[in-house]
């Protein structure tokens, strides 16, 4: 699980944990893996931290072999860990752009290409690629929009390549989802977020983790051994309220599973 630090990544470590996976956290920050670790062993559950980089690829390399080292094998990838700044297109300098396409990308292949001759080519195994809403384009991200859209047909390209080694590839692409990341925005961006996303979904409210989290298990899980190369859209249907004008929704009550969730400072006093 890399970007298992905090956010979807932690909700999920934690669930998939609780299931009786033995689950490796992979991240930049060694506090927050500490952390995410600490609560797992205290819930009973069976975790270890590596620091890495993913767009270090030598130490993605070691961090592979440190894994399969110390659990015998790795069954399940979620490349989850990414991150992106708001910016206007003409704006974004060459480096930034690379930046932003090595982060959500090319870090993740490295991670999967690596995961492959590691493990799964001999084993089999699971792999799940957390994109975004980037349908009918991401103004004001068009740098992760286009590193999104890359890893969508990385993993259709990879499930047609890796089938014959009993590997399955998807995608997973979060909608507005109420997790840390939100409160990682500068102070400028925050009345958009807190006033102008909800207006737009047909659901009316932002996702939760929890959700996002349940997906990913799918996904993973035995129950979805004649799923692959697609993407599942957990959005509250925000792509599809895009041209139209529609009423507001009833009777849809968020799904909180995880016990240790907190919601993002930008959302308090909102509902």
């Amino acid at each position: 699980m890399t970007g298992g630090g905090s956010g979807i990544g932690r909700c999920t470590a934690h669930e998939l944990a609780d299931l009786g996976a033995n689950v490796a956290i992979i991240g930049r920050k060694q506090e927050r893996l500490d952390n995410v670790t600490a609560e797992i062993r205290d819930d009973g559950g069976t975790a270890a931290s590596f620091n890495c980089d993913i767009r270090d690829e030598e130490r993605v390399k070691e961090v592979v072999a440190e894994v399969v080292e110390r659990f015998g094998g790795i069954h399940g990838l979620v490349n989850n860990a990414g991150g992106q700044y708001k910016s206007p297109l003409e704006e974004i300098s060459t480096k930034g752009f690379e930046a932003v396409v090595r982060n959500n990308l090319t870090g993740g292949f490295i991670f999967m290409r690596e995961v492959f001759n590691g493990y799964m080519k001999e084993h089999g195994g699971s792999i799940v690629n957390i994109i975004a809403d980037i349908w009918h384009g991401w103004p004001g991200f068009a740098h992760s929009g286009a590193a999104r859209g890359g890893m969508l047909t990385l993993s259709e390209s990879a499930a047609g390549e890796w089938a014959e080694y009993g590997i399955r590839v998807n995608a997973l692409a979060p909608g507005s989802i109420a997790s840390s990341g939100l409160d990682t925005y500068p102070e400028h961006q925050r009345s958009y977020i807190r006033n102008s996303v909800i207006p737009r979904q047909p659901l009316r409210r932002f996702g939760t983790e929890s959700e996002i989290s349940a997906g990913i298990v799918f996904l993973l899980s035995p129950a979805a051994a004649f799923v692959t190369g697609t993407c599942l859209r957990i959005d509250g249907a925000a792509p599809n309220g895009r041209r139209w004008v529609l009423n507001g929704s009833n009777n849809n009550e968020a799904y909180n599973g995880f016990h240790r969730a907190q919601r993002p400072k930008i959302l308090e006093g909102t509902d």
